[in-house]
């Protein structure tokens, strides 16, 4: 069971979606507007905040500004606006993860499972592999010193194998955990972020340094 804190104004979807989250064992509290949810997020510590951006007194992207000020809930946003240029906006803002709308309750509470799953964020931790660095909080990645342009979802396929340096990973896991799609994805898209990250860290499929393949299972990042 996990204390969840949903921000929504809509008082329909907000009954259903709490009542849902409810009857799925979860300890549910709402909140109307963006400022009653910031006082509940201080005063309650929920494990997961879900915030929808749509708010009558506040932007809910300002609100995720002001909630990551004072606290490190994990926060879910509810959007309507699933274009790449928002989605990176948010979370760059400090969002754990998003969920466009309309969506359903099972929908909603498998990626509260899967932010729960995470644990808390190390506020401190930097991953060494070899001579790459990559900085979590900061979201920057090092590679013998030398900061590397990573667009935002290299940077999190990066991550995502960093944390996971020496053990294979399967490129479904990739496709869950960096693009929520762990079902219907395409796999021709991990292998095309793949092949540009590769050529980022010097190196090739045929001439590998950090990242190896191992055939029909996945890839592991090592250090050479």
């Amino acid at each position: 069971m996990a204390k969840i804190h949903l921000i929504e104004d809509d008082s329909d979807i907000r009954s259903l979606v709490a009542a849902a989250l409810a009857r799925a064992g979860h300890d549910v509290e709402t909140s109307a507007s963006a400022l009653e949810g910031l006082r509940q997020v201080v005063a309650t510590a929920p494990d997961v905040d879900v915030l929808d951006l749509g708010l009558p007194d506040l932007d809910g992207g300002e609100l995720l500004r002001m909630l990551r000020a004072v606290s490190q809930v994990p926060v879910i946003v509810a959007t309507a606006r699933d274009d790449d240029a928002s989605v990176v906006g948010l979370l760059n803002s400090g969002a754990d993860d998003y969920i466009v709308k309309p969506y359903s309750a099972e929908n909603l509470e498998a990626r509260i499972r899967a932010v729960l799953r995470r644990g808390p964020a190390d506020p401190t931790a930097v991953i060494t592999v070899g001579e790459l660095t990559i900085d979590a909080p900061a979201r920057e990645a090092r590679l013998e010193g030398r900061v590397l342009d990573l667009a935002p979802k290299e940077f999190d396929l990066l991550l995502l194998l960093a944390e996971r340096a020496g053990r294979v990973v399967s490129k479904r896991e990739m496709l869950a955990e960096v693009w929520r799609e762990p079902y219907g994805g395409s796999e021709r898209t991990v292998d095309v972020h793949l092949s540009w990250l590769r050529k980022k860290l010097g190196e090739s499929a045929s001439e590998p340094r950090y990242l190896q393949t191992v055939h029909g299972v996945g890839i592991k990042l090592t250090a050479p």
